[in-house]
């Protein structure tokens, strides 16, 4: 490769979302998240900051066991599921390269607390903002 030659990175770089990609891009998450993950969390979280789009779930604890708390733990019963009800998982986050539905998507590793460059099925780098959400929450909410 030439030196100095642009190349497109996935991972870096993209388009601000337009105000009219916004709309249709959550209202097609919340579609794909409903017909094929309901029951697997309660609330989806969609928003949008600059090039970036991040969706997070938030799901309903199981119930902890009868020698729940244990000794000296600092909240009760309630507050330790209200906790975990109020703390979201982290799905993906997707940058828009535009135009149309051009996204590159990153999966978000626990391990490391980061979102790490992902490929699609397709075995690119781009593809559209569904197919990341189905790979995600296919890990993280229904076990996948």
């Amino acid at each position: 490769m030439p030196r100095g030659a642009w190349v497109l990175d996935p991972d870096s770089g993209g388009v601000k979302v337009p105000e009219t990609i916004k709309r249709r891009t959550e209202a097609r998450l919340h579609e794909v998240a409903a017909a094929e993950f309901a029951g697997h969390y309660t609330r989806l979280e969609i928003r949008f900051r600059g090039v970036f789009c991040y969706v997070d779930a938030y799901t309903e604890p199981e119930p902890p066991g009868p020698n729940w708390p244990p000794p000296n733990w600092p909240e009760t019963t309630e507050q330790y599921l209200e906790r975990l009800r109020t703390t979201p998982t982290h799905l993906c986050r997707l940058r828009y390269f535009g135009p149309g539905d051009r996204w590159s998507f990153g999966f978000y590793t626990y391990s490391n607390e980061r979102y790490a460059l992902s490929i699609f099925p397709s075995g690119d780098f781009f593809g559209m903002a569904e197919e990341a959400l189905r790979i995600a929450a296919g890990v993280y909410l229904a076990g996948g």
